[in-house]
């Protein structure tokens, strides 16, 4: 019961003031607080092992509406424009960058944070291009510092419990690896416009949530793409995506993408084996189902991933705090790991 263990470490947790950051508490800055950037500020502003010092955004009425909301004006977070980022880095109270904003700010602001020694919690992609993630890589290298690349998906207990058994044999030889990812709402046209394209915006996780659960890479890939939503005819983008994957050991991959769905956001893993099959479905908000002379009646899936991945989210923190605390903590994305999804996304 995650729910329960989660429970007894809140209650185990040693209460602390935000009036400092002592030897055992991580001082972060948040940089941009847009969609992801608000649920990152607020799961640490909410977790008693890190103190959020800076907000880096661009927007002042964003600063101002999340600064009203979690009532910053008396805390030791610092609100700032785009000319704080120097600034927040040049504290050494900060351990660690937060970087939200969209992607193709990443390199620079990555590439930055690590320069000054901070450690580097980065949003999907790291960076634009193959060539410039291994060079951030390769930068945090040197700094020995952690880049820490956001897969949120392997932090999910639904879709990590799924590879575990995997992993265990509970399947048998896997034959077939299918996902359905269905955005809803339809994400802001202003995000699409900087979000890198649907391939490396969406289709990232999905590669790399059945890359990771049958831990190998496919050596075919084709794709199938179209736009089909009038509002978004202005993007150089597709909106509908299959995609077909076919691996060394002879399993087969798919992949159903979607900017639209009208019913909630539809999210499934299914693993086909020998000796079975392991699927994760699509999550309701309560279990309550009416049934009548009309028939049964249950509430939708969740609306948007901010409700679907709430706990992915925060076990993904807390790794990520383990990590800064503990260098023996097993890297659970991997420098190759991410090179090799981005070069399979850019594939498709």
């Amino acid at each position: 019961d995650f729910k329960y263990c989660d429970y007894l470490s809140r209650m185990n947790e040693m209460v602390r003031s935000r009036e400092a950051v002592g030897d055992n508490i991580v001082g972060v800055a948040v940089v941009g607080l847009g969609r992801i950037g608000t649920i990152h500020f607020e799961g640490l502003y909410r977790n008693p092992r890190a103190t959020v010092l800076y907000c880096i955004e661009e927007s002042y009425e964003r600063r101002v509406a999340v600064s009203s909301k979690w009532h910053l004006t008396n805390s030791p977070c610092n609100m700032r424009g785009v000319q704080g980022f120097q600034e927040a880095l040049d504290d050494p109270r900060v351990h660690a960058v937060f970087i939200c904003t969209p992607t193709f700010t990443h390199k620079s602001l990555t590439m930055r944070a690590l320069e000054a020694g901070k450690a580097v919690f980065c949003e999907k992609p790291v960076a634009e291009d193959y060539d410039t993630i291994a060079q951030c890589y390769s930068l945090a290298k040197t700094k020995n510092v952690p880049l820490f690349c956001a897969f949120n998906r392997r932090f999910d207990p639904g879709l990590s419990d799924i590879c575990r058994r995997v992993r265990a044999g509970e399947v048998g030889q896997v034959n077939v690896v299918k996902t359905c990812s269905r955005d809803s709402p339809v994400p802001p046209v202003e995000y699409l416009r900087t979000s890198g394209g649907i391939f490396h915006d969406c289709a990232v996780h999905d590669l790399d949530l059945i890359c990771w659960v049958i831990g190998e890479y496919p050596n075919k890939v084709s794709s199938f793409a179209t736009l089909l939503n009038p509002n978004l005819k202005e993007l150089d983008d597709f909106d509908t995506v299959q995609i077909a994957l076919h691996f060394p050991s002879g399993i087969i991959g798919a992949i159903d993408l979607s900017r639209n769905s009208s019913y909630g956001y539809d999210q499934r893993l299914e693993v086909f084996g020998s000796q079975g099959l392991l699927s994760c479905g699509n999550m309701k908000p309560t279990a309550v189902v009416h049934e009548s002379d009309t028939g049964a009646h249950a509430q939708p899936m969740w609306y948007s991933f901010a409700s679907r991945y709430e706990r992915a989210y925060k076990e993904e923190l807390d790794y990520f705090l383990d990590v800064l605390s503990n260098n023996e903590i097993e890297t659970l994305v991997t420098k190759n790991q991410t090179l090799a999804i981005t070069k399979i996304a850019s594939a498709c």
